[in-house]
């Protein structure tokens, strides 16, 4: 038998390994969310590839768009990167090992976005079925890769007055 006609006779079975993988792949769709309006800025890239795996046990999946991710079937936590910095808010900021996140509670969900770092990121979560404490903390070491340039202030900070 010529060297040929082996390798064509193990194709199929190639083949077959390939699809069973790419079915095995394919269990979960992807998660279509919507790019944030500056997620093409390249200073999302150092975060986006440094993403954890898991956050709060949630395996992390594909996403539909550029400088987003989400974790968990069905998804429990979405993260866009490119999001508008927020100004100053009287909204709740809380740091969490060194970032700041403005927090806006909705009826169902939540957000968090990064304050003082630009580009902005925004994790949108429901609170009954995940802990903004333990997204917080998964996320901080990937969120600090944008480098920070303001922070919070409380009503406790001294502020310089002329």
């Amino acid at each position: 038998m010529s060297r040929t006609h082996s390798a064509l006779r193990r194709l199929p079975p190639l083949l077959a390994g390939a699809g069973a993988v790419l079915a095995a792949t394919g269990c979960s769709p992807v998660v279509e969310v919507d790019p944030a309006e500056d997620a093409a800025n390249p200073a999302c890239a150092p975060m986006m590839v440094v993403l954890p795996q898991f956050v709060a046990d949630f395996p992390r999946r594909e996403t539909s768009s550029q400088a987003t991710a989400a974790w968990g079937d069905p998804s429990r936590v979405i993260l866009r990167c490119g999001v508008p910095e927020p100004g100053p808010t009287t909204d709740q900021c809380v740091s969490v090992n060194g970032i700041d996140w403005v927090l806006r509670e909705g009826e169902q969900t939540w957000s968090a976005v990064t304050y003082g770092r630009s580009p902005a990121t925004e994790l949108v979560f429901n609170p009954d079925e995940v802990a903004s404490s333990t997204i917080l903390v998964d996320l901080a070491d990937a969120a600090a890769k944008i480098p920070q340039t303001s922070k919070c202030l409380s009503p406790d900070d001294e502020l310089d007055a002329p």
